[in-house]
């Protein structure tokens, strides 16, 4: 059996040198990486005033709100979202959270897809990733300019 503790999972700690309010503390604890065949998890933490980045992934994604508030876009959509509740990304729909209230902001996030190539907007730094392959065999981390076509 496959299980996760989501208390004791290591996260990375990632920041923007262009953004600085966007910060992030995120783990992908679940995917073809750990062996499974369909569907991959992402657990992410932000503190008040952060968010993620915009971007797209390759596969539909279910974000669980488990603690905090935040504002969630999807597509052109926003909408204010609070612990309990579940926002739906289709896969290739450009999607970012920001968190909005006055404590921490976690939220899981499940894949359709146990390999999701993630593509962001904005790279975190000048000329640095904007493409992150989760579940891959190895980390896979590419400037768009370097992604294949």
């Amino acid at each position: 059996m496959q299980a996760v503790d989501l208390r004791d999972i290591e996260l990375m700690e990632v920041e923007s040198e262009i953004d600085p309010t966007r910060r992030v503390r995120v783990a992908f604890p679940i995917s073809s990486a750990t062996g499974t065949a369909a569907s991959a998890s992402v657990y992410f933490e932000l503190e008040p005033g952060a968010h993620v980045g915009v971007h797209t992934d390759s596969a539909e994604e279910f974000l669980i709100v488990l603690e905090g508030a935040g504002e969630g876009l999807v597509g052109d959509e926003t909408a204010r979202v609070e612990a309990g509740q579940i926002v739906v990304v289709p896969a290739m729909v450009r999607h970012d959270m920001t968190n909005v209230g006055d404590g921490p902001l976690r939220v899981l996030g499940t894949f359709a897809g146990s390999t999701v190539v993630a593509t962001f907007e904005e790279p975190v730094a000048p000329g640095g990733p904007q493409v992150f392959v989760i579940g891959g065999p190895m980390p896979i981390v590419l400037p768009l300019a370097a992604a294949p076509a």
